[in-house]
């Protein structure tokens, strides 16, 4: 298992810098009243705090790609690090691409596990938490309170349906992504 890192603005009540979506507004848009917070990796909603060089061919050591998509997930903790040192206030998070096996009890030191993300082909929208639902694969209802799925089964039968369901939307192709967020650095 590959074990890759990201930092990403958080979203919720008291993190809304964006004006045309604000935190009640993005709830009732949602339909997930449930959520405490947003932990996704949807750029659009939990931007991408790591700045890499891309002139820097060190850097470029440090991304991972699916195919020729450019995940935004970095090999290692300390370049995401290096990346965000002047950040405060964020989430930062280990995850596994297409994990194997069920994640929830993997115990990795400092980092709590959150939940499964479907994120697209593209690697910038999520499928569960900022599509407008598709309620024929997947019920808002099923989203614990980071908008994640807690259960690794539902989350490759919710992947593969969306598909089956949805093959004329860009966005229902989606990778699955097991999600830990660190316990105090960020936060």
């Amino acid at each position: 298992m590959q074990f890759l890192f990201t930092a990403r603005r958080k979203f919720d009540a008291q993190h809304q810098e964006d004006d045309s979506m604000p935190w009640e507004k993005y709830i009732a848009w949602s339909r997930l009243p449930q959520l405490t917070e947003l932990v996704s990796l949807d750029t659009g909603l939990n931007e991408v705090l790591v700045e890499p060089d891309r002139e820097n061919e060190d850097d470029w050591k440090h991304f991972t790609f699916s195919g020729p998509r450019d995940t935004e997930l970095f090999t290692t903790l300390e370049f995401v690090l290096k990346r965000t040192a002047k950040e405060t206030d964020f989430n930062l998070l280990m995850t596994v691409i297409n994990p194997e096996e069920d994640c929830a009890g993997i115990q990795a030191d400092a980092y709590d596990f959150l939940g499964y993300e479907l994120i697209d082909y593209y690697y910038c929208t999520s499928a569960l938490s900022n599509c407008g639902g598709f309620d024929e694969t997947f019920l808002p209802a099923e989203l614990n309170r980071y908008g994640l799925i807690d259960d690794y089964q539902r989350a490759y039968e919710i992947r593969k349906n969306l598909l089956v369901n949805n093959p004329e939307e860009d966005h229902a192709d989606t990778d699955v992504i097991a999600i830990w967020r660190h316990r105090t650095i960020g936060r």
